[in-house]
C-alpha cells in the first residue's frame, strides 16, 4: 500500500476548503480497505472515509489520521425479481455516471437524482434524493465492512432503516459501517418520476422520455448552481448546506402566523408522513433576510440557489462555519426553527 503524507483535502472537496491530510490511502479494493483500517487501528489513528468530496467541510486543520479515498469501482448487472433489472455498484463509482447509465439502459427509478455530485458509496448514508425521488425506493442491498468485527456483510434495504436524509450509516450505527458497494434494482421500461412541482410544469400534460428528465433535471439545477461547472464560483459548494425541517402541525401553525404577521404568504410545505410536514430551509432562510448573493468576506449564499454556501474564492472553513451558524441563528430568531446541516463536518 503507498500511504501518502500530507495530502491537501481542499482539491478532494466540491467546496474547496479545509487543511491536509496527515495519511492518506487510494483504496481500490476490498483488501486496499481491510489494510487501511487495520493499519489505521493498530496505530491508534483516527480514520476518515473520502468518497466524492461533495457532501464536506473539511477544517482549516485538515484531519489529524488517515483517510480513505473509497476508490472501489465495477458495475455488473443481472436480472432480478419481478422483472427488475439490478446493478451491483463499487462504492466509488461516480454516482451521475450510473445515472446516465440506467437512462441509456432505459430503466426508471433514479432519473431525477441526475446531477448529483459525488460516489454511489455516499448515496445510502444520507439516502440522497431529489425532484421526488431518493435512493431508498430502489436499494436491495449495501455491502459493507463492519468495522467492529472486521467482517464484510450484506445489509438488506430494511436493515439500513432509510429516513428522510438519514440511515443507520448516520445515525444509530454511524462510524460502524464502511461502504463498500450498493445494489439497485431498476424498472426496465418504466416511466419517469415527474410529480416534483419544477417537472411537472416544464412537461405539462406530456409524457417525457428517461432521457428527456434527465436533461431536464441537469438544466434546472444548472439554473440553480447546483451542478458542478468549472470555475463557477456558485458551483464551488457542499450542496444544499441546510435540511428542509420536519415540523407536526402544530409548529407549522406558528411559522404560518409568523409569516402573516410579517405580511408574507404561508411558508411552503410538504407531507412528511405521521402528521407531520416538510418545511422549504429555502424559504425559511430568505425570509430572514440571507437573499440570493448574501456575501460575507470569501464566502456567501449562492446567486442561484439560497440554500447553498459558497466559496467566493480564498475562503477557509471557519468562513464557512461562521456563516452557515448566522444562517442558523437568524431563522431561529425569526421563526423559532434550528436548522440541521446537511454535510459532514470533518476535523473540528
Amino acid at each position: 500500500m503507498n500511504i501518502q503524507e500530507n495530502v491537501p483535502l481542499a482539491p478532494l472537496t466540491t467546496l474547496k476548503v479545509g487543511g491536509p491530510a496527515r495519511y492518506f490511502v487510494d483504496a481500490t479494493g476490498y483488501d486496499d480497505v481491510l489494510f487501511t483500517v487495520e493499519y489505521a487501528r493498530s496505530n491508534h489513528m483516527p480514520l476518515f472515509i473520502l468518497g466524492g468530496g461533495s457532501n464536506l467541510v473539511v477544517s482549516d486543520n485538515g484531519w489529524p489520521g488517515l483517510v480513505l479515498k473509497m476508490n472501489v469501482r465495477g458495475v455488473e448487472e443481472r436480472v432480478g425479481e419481478g422483472g427488475k433489472l439490478e446493478f451491483e455498484l463499487g462504492a466509488g463509482e461516480n454516482w451521475d455516471d450510473f445515472v446516465a447509465l440506467s437512462v441509456k439502459r432505459n430503466c426508471a427509478g433514479i432519473e431525477t437524482m441526475s446531477g448529483i455530485p459525488g460516489t454511489v458509496g455516499g448515496t445510502p448514508v444520507q439516502n440522497v434524493g431529489a425532484y421526488g425521488q431518493d435512493v431508498s425506493e430502489t436499494i436491495t442491498s449495501v455491502r459493507a465492512l463492519d468495522m467492529m468485527t472486521m467482517q464484510i456483510i450484506d445489509m438488506s434495504n430494511e436493515e439500513c432503516a432509510f429516513g428522510y436524509r438519514r440511515s443507520v450509516f448516520n445515525t444509530t450505527t454511524r462510524g460502524r459501517f464502511l461502504i463498500l458497494g450498493v445494489t439497485f434494482a431498476l424498472t426496465p421500461g418504466g416511466s419517469p418520476n415527474i410529480t416534483y412541482a419544477d417537472l411537472k410544469n416544464r412537461f405539462a400534460n406530456t409524457q417525457p422520455t428517461l432521457q428527456q428528465t434527465r436533461d431536464a433535471v441537469r438544466e434546472i439545477r444548472l439554473s440553480k448552481a447546483m451542478l458542478i461547472v468549472p470555475d463557477d464560483d456558485d458551483c464551488r459548494s457542499a450542496g444544499s448546506f441546510f435540511k428542509n425541517p420536519v415540523v407536526d402541525q402544530a409548529k407549522y401553525d406558528q411559522i404560518a402566523a409568523v409569516a402573516a404577521e410579517r405580511g408574507l404568504a404561508a411558508p411552503p410545505k410538504y407531507p412528511a408522513g405521521n402528521g407531520s410536514v416538510k418545511v422549504s430551509a429555502a424559504w425559511l432562510v430568505e425570509q430572514s433576510g440571507f437573499h440570493k448573493g448574501y456575501s460575507r468576506g470569501n464566502v456567501g449564499i449562492s446567486r442561484k440557489h439560497t440554500l447553498a454556501i459558497v466559496n467566493r474564492g480564498g475562503a477557509t472553513a471557519t468562513e464557512v462555519v461562521v456563516l452557515k451558524e448566522e444562517v442558523q441563528i437568524g431563522v431561529e430568531d425569526k421563526f423559532g426553527v434550528r436548522l440541521s446541516t446537511e454535510p459532514v463536518f470533518v476535523g473540528f
